[in-house]
């Protein structure tokens, strides 16, 4: 069986992260959803909420496991007996970010193998950034999110 992991902040879950998924769902027999805490941001959404959010995306989809992560990336992926990493990249930016981390993981595991997976050119734009802004400024969004995750923020009454 073949097993990935697709990591992120998700703050929150976007189309495009789905997009991801779908296309890693194609590649692999599980993918396991990584909610990172990462302490160099200020999150929407806290960890336990963005969770819940992405696993009610796919709760009709047995292949794909959510689960909260404060570590590093190499450890999960060992925990998950797995090599594979994939990372969404919407431009060159994301590109340079990607790569120089991958080449700081590669240092603690050499086996570590990461999946780069370009964005639709109709999702270029979405991120989840462009996500919160809406929500803070009252601006529509739920063409940018998936529809169990804009459920989930208008059901708690987490948008303006």
């Amino acid at each position: 069986m073949k097993k990935c992991v697709f990591a992120g902040t998700f703050d929150p879950f976007t189309a495009g992260h789905a997009d991801m998924v779908e296309k890693c769902l194609r590649l692999f027999d599980e993918v396991v959803i990584a909610v990172g805490e990462n302490r160099q941001k200020a999150c929407m959404f806290s960890s336990k909420e963005r969770a819940e959010m992405i696993a009610a995306v796919y709760e009709k989809e047995p292949r794909v496991r959510v689960l909260v992560w404060d570590g590093v990336i190499v450890d999960l992926l060992k925990r998950e007996n797995t090599p594979f990493y994939v990372r969404g990249v919407r431009n060159t930016v994301d590109f340079e970010y990607e790569n120089a981390a991958f080449y700081a993981s590669r240092d603690l595991d050499r086996e570590f193998v990461t999946l780069y997976i370009p964005a639709e050119q109709e999702r270029i734009h979405v991120s989840s950034t462009l996500v919160k802004n809406c929500i803070a400024f009252g601006k529509p969004f739920e063409s940018y999110v998936p529809e169990a995750v804009y459920a989930y923020i208008v059901k708690r009454g987490r948008h303006v």
